[in-house]
């Protein structure tokens, strides 16, 4: 077994997921509380989100098939994360842009639903979707190939990438926290586009710039080791996801299983985390009176906060998943443990927003949360940065390390494995707006779903998932 690449290209290449991942926060912040401007009600925002699963159940397969098998003098997976990152830029200009373009081309500013914005934004919210799959999937495919087979790098290059994604989110988080950004870039404010939304516009900017030198700097210092030509470059596309299928085994379908229950838990808290603190915690609403308002926007900026001490922990889980594994005897184990972690998280929103409830009740009317409240809400979100770790790193590690067991490709082998991510995506995307409505309009049941997945998962990490053949 050839000795794997040095450790410096590995942290350049999982440098990749700071720039990815800054405009992912940046979704997840901002997005959500974005569109109900735009004028799409609370139940129907969710169905916005199916853009990504339903662009992921096909582009991540096919990108990681072509990605194993593409022979150029730049590489194999090079050529997908910049054609990746070019649409992301593409991309978050448009949806930055959605309300302007709107306006020009024929919205009514007073009119609370805006047709051509949304439509807009939905064409550039499915690019980004598209986008970031794009980059994110061969960026993990080539850790891979960095490591030459080396288990434990696959397991640090992983675990890199998660540590970068939480440098991804600080900045993104810090960036949409920032009330007065887009005075740094005025001409973000328009006539059709507010404070909220020129700030919008204003990180969109930052993110560019910052995924723009990350790729470079990775793809420019970087080489891909020669591909190992054992891939059958004659089979069809759908004969080989049907091969991967075929190949995976036992081990592997129960490793989909426990990362799809693990993203049923996740997807409710990061579509609606903002929204939760902006309309449960703080009392407001999108579309209330002045007062109702401004405590939405304090809060969905407070949530944004919360949201940057979720990727501090974040950071400082991903240095200890390493040293974890190995003292709990095995990384399947430190998984299952902390999503019992996360259901604890997600259960306490109830506990949270009963306290923020009562609070209120002995208040002046559209007072902010007490500090108390506050403080169990942002402990609430770092606790969340623990286990948010771990899924960022030790499924796809594994899934790596299984792949490599029956020598199927990895970018295929990891394409697939995101079925297990998108699927649970569409499925919450679907459920959760009637569920939510069903129970008052709120977010708590969909938290709840989260929290009953998350302790099946870790049920099944700890009792039915097995380790890979060498100890990981």
């Amino acid at each position: 077994m050839e000795n794997p690449s040095p450790l410096w290209k590995v942290v350049l290449v999982a440098s990749i997921a700071a720039g990815v991942q800054f405009g992912w926060a940046l979704q997840l912040s901002l997005l959500t509380p974005y569109v109900q401007l735009l004028g799409v009600p609370h139940m129907w925002s969710s169905f916005i989100w199916l853009c990504g699963p339903i662009s992921g159940m096909f582009v991540q397969p096919i990108v990681g098939y072509t990605s194993d098998r593409l022979k150029t003098k730049f590489g194999r997976r090079k050529p997908f994360i910049a054609a990746g990152t070019a649409l992301i830029c593409m991309a978050v200009l448009l949806i930055g842009y959605a309300v302007d373009f709107g306006y020009a081309i024929g919205d009514n500013l007073d009119r609370k639903t805006k047709p051509r914005a949304v439509a807009l934004f939905v064409l550039g919210f499915w690019i980004l979707d598209i986008a970031n799959n794009m980059v994110q999937d061969p960026s993990r495919a080539f850790l891979a190939d960095l490591s030459k087979h080396d288990q434990r790098r696959m397991r640090l290059g992983n675990a890199l990438f998660s540590f970068f994604m939480a440098v991804g989110n600080i900045s993104g988080y810090a960036a949409g926290s920032y009330s007065k950004l887009y005075e740094f870039l005025p001409f973000t404010k328009t006539p059709a586009c507010d404070t909220y939304c020129a700030n919008l516009k204003t990180c969109f900017f930052i993110d560019i710039t910052f995924i723009l030198v990350v790729v470079i700097l990775a793809l420019l210092a970087v080489s891909e080791p020669v591909p190992e030509d054992n891939l059958n470059h004659e089979d069809p596309f759908m004969e080989q996801v049907k091969t991967a299928f075929r190949s995976f085994g036992k081990p592997m379908w129960i490793l989909f299983l426990v990362t799809a229950l693990n993203w049923i838990a996740w997807f409710p808290f990061l579509m609606y985390n903002t929204d939760w603190v902006g309309v449960e915690v703080y009392g407001g609403s999108v579309n209330g009176n002045t007062e109702q308002r401004n405590l939405y926007d304090m809060g969905v900026r407070a949530g944004s906060l919360g949201l940057m001490l979720t990727a501090g922990a974040l950071g400082l889980m991903s240095l200890a998943i390493d040293p974890l594994s190995k003292l709990l005897g095995g990384s399947r184990i430190l998984w299952g443990i902390v999503n019992f972690v996360l259901s604890a998280c997600l259960g306490s929103t109830v506990w949270v927003t009963r306290k923020a409830e009562n609070a209120r009740s002995s208040m002046p009317p559209y007072s902010p949360p007490t500090s108390d409240v506050k403080a169990a809400t942002f402990a609430l979100f770092a606790a969340t940065g623990i286990p948010q770790a771990v899924t960022f790193s030790i499924p796809f590690a594994l899934a790596s390390m299984f792949s490599s067991e029956t020598g199927s490709g990895h970018g295929l082998s990891l394409g697939v494995m995101n079925l297990a991510i998108v699927i649970p995506q569409m499925f919450v995307a679907l459920i959760s707006g009637p569920l939510d409505a069903a129970f008052g309009g709120g977010n708590l049941p969909a938290f709840v779903l989260g929290a009953i997945s998350s302790a099946l998962s870790g049920i099944f990490a700890l009792t039915i998932l097995p380790s890979p053949s060498s100890k990981a």
